[in-house]
């Protein structure tokens, strides 16, 4: 029995058996650390050691200075087209104002030029016709048919072409004459009857209304002081 225990244990089919080592399990961890960390930096002093020898290190450090500076003028140069775009902007908006008032300028000296050259031919009709003129007279008579001919746009001139002549104080007052559904036609009352008070000179004028199917042909206009009649003046349409 005892030989057969001790060739069984001295041949191959004898049972296994397990070295194990007497090291705690946390310095075997901690001993692996310092391991990989030497490893580690054995490996990057490696590294840049040969960075140092092969001159890419300061290459490198010169290139990423440049491309900051680079970065930096952009970053300028970005800022200063930004505050450009805002002044041409800003200008542009000015500008736009500045025409838009010019225009309403030009505009308000067109009216004026028309009311000034309006106002010179009143003036201009206040020119005696001679050189002796006194009497009380009528210039400046104009009329003219608007829209659909249902109404009648008139416009008077009365003067006194002397110095310090008397205060006129009478009526004036309009008729109309033409033709009413194709026969001669004139208006049996004065369209316009209005009082007028003056010394040197009075414009007046106004609208009247025509009757239906009424073709005006001619105003005549009346300045009456009293019954008497002291100026008259007619006006032909065409």
């Amino acid at each position: 029995m005892r030989f057969r225990l001790l060739r069984r244990r001295l041949t191959i089919s004898a049972p296994r058996v397990a070295i194990r080592s007497a090291m705690p399990w946390p310095l075997r961890w901690l001993s692996a650390a310092v391991v990989l960390g030497l490893c580690g930096a054995v490996a990057l002093w490696a590294f840049e050691f040969g960075k140092s020898i092969a001159g890419l290190d300061s290459g490198a450090r010169e290139e990423l200075q440049r491309l900051r500076a680079e970065v930096a003028q952009l970053r300028e140069e970005n800022h200063r087209f930004q505050d450009q775009g805002i002044a041409a902007k800003s200008l542009r908006t000015a500008e736009g104002v500045a025409m838009d008032r010019l225009s309403e300028q030009v505009r308000q000296l067109e009216a004026d030029n028309r009311s000034l050259r309006d106002d010179l031919g009143f003036f201009e009709k206040l020119i005696p016709a001679t050189k002796v003129g006194k009497a009380l007279s009528i210039r400046g008579l104009h009329a003219e048919v608007l829209g659909d001919g249902a109404q009648l746009r008139w416009q008077v001139l009365a003067i006194q072409p002397m110095r310090n002549a008397p205060e006129f104080k009478g009526r004036l007052e309009l008729v109309l004459a033409g033709s009413l559904d194709g026969a001669p036609w004139a208006s049996q009352s004065p369209a316009v009857d209005q009082p007028v008070q003056f010394q040197q000179y009075r414009r007046m004028q106004g609208v009247v209304n025509l009757p239906a199917r009424a073709m005006v042909k001619t105003v005549t206009a009346r300045l009456l002081e009293g019954s008497s009649v002291r100026a008259i003046q007619t006006f032909t349409l065409e």
